[in-house]
């Protein structure tokens, strides 16, 4: 028995054959997917402005505060996942690490942001 060793290149240029052949595979759910997250995200905000109705809550407040730790928290999300991408699909694993703490300190920061404006919002007084 003899065992071979697959050198590097070798092995980096089958796995990236490997990875055009499952992207060709796939190529038509690109827009399916887009449009069902939309869709999605549609139902959800009917979704969230029905039950304020149904709840007696006021129609929700925009202030700059509140879309700028919005905005803040999808920038962390992405970001996030651009660093398990890096990690998990490209093989690039440290700089994957380093883009993806960054995600988590943004995301940590939204929230901070967002118990910050819920503590400094006045109480109605009913």
């Amino acid at each position: 028995y003899k065992q071979f060793e697959i050198n590097s290149t070798t092995r980096r240029s089958y796995n990236s054959i490997i990875k055009c052949e499952n992207t060709k595979k796939m190529d038509g759910a690109f827009m399916p997917g887009v449009v069902m997250g939309i869709v999605g995200a549609v139902i959800l905000l009917a979704m969230v402005l029905v039950r304020r109705k149904m709840d007696g809550k006021p129609a929700i407040v925009f202030n700059g505060k509140a879309i700028g730790a919005t905005l803040l928290g999808v920038f962390g999300a992405i970001v996030l996942g651009i660093g398990m991408c890096m990690t998990m699909v490209w093989n690039m694993m440290v700089p994957g690490v380093i883009v993806g703490i960054v995600g988590i300190i943004a995301l940590l920061a939204s929230c901070c942001q967002r118990f910050k404006i819920k503590r400094e919002r006045p109480k109605n007084k009913q």
